[in-house]
């Protein structure tokens, strides 16, 4: 048996040696092939910020979703920079929906990111999410701090050695 099949066996996160230090994956001799990924997850509102948002207002930093959606995307694409062992990769596509659902009080945020590189995106498409979500909070804290982020999570992605992964249904629905 090789030296690598060794050290998956006795470690099976990557991001640490045989000594428990962390390390960055070596991916110099993986051929690129496509990837994509998609995430989700909420911000749960007060009435506040829903009577606000539901009449059509803006934030004193302008429409609350189409910026977090494009700090949603800048976030992406800066993963590796806040996530240590994260390597810089090319992303081919990054899109990113806010959807205001006042009957809920809530906003739901998804991410869907694709590239043909030799590492996976579901880090990318999990701090789109997270990113987005943050800035729906950072925009919003002046009428309101009782918001909450919940149920960001991985839904899908494709490619690489551990194939298609597809989350099961949340319990009780969605959060």
């Amino acid at each position: 048996m090789n030296l690598a099949k060794v050290e998956e066996i006795k470690n099976p996160l990557t991001h640490l040696d045989e000594h428990g230090r962390p390390r960055m994956v070596n991916v110099g001799d993986k051929s690129a092939s496509p990837r994509t990924a998609e995430a989700e997850g909420w911000v749960s509102l007060d009435e506040s910020l829903c009577n606000l948002l539901s009449e059509g207002a803006s934030s004193k930093k302008g429409d609350v979703l189409r910026i977090a959606e494009t700090a949603g995307i800048m976030g992406a694409k800066r993963t590796w920079e806040i996530i240590p062992l994260c390597h810089p990769i090319r992303l081919d596509s990054v899109e990113v929906q806010c959807d205001f659902q006042p009957e809920e009080r809530r906003i739901y945020i998804r991410s869907r990111i694709r590239s043909k590189d030799v590492t996976g995106v579901e880090m990318e498409a999990l701090a789109a999410v997270s990113t987005a979500a943050l800035t729906v909070y950072d925009m919003c804290k002046a009428v309101s701090k009782n918001m909450i982020i919940e149920g960001v999570r991985l839904l899908r992605k494709t490619g690489g050695k551990s194939g298609e992964y597809l989350a099961t249904p949340a319990s009780g629905g969605q959060p």
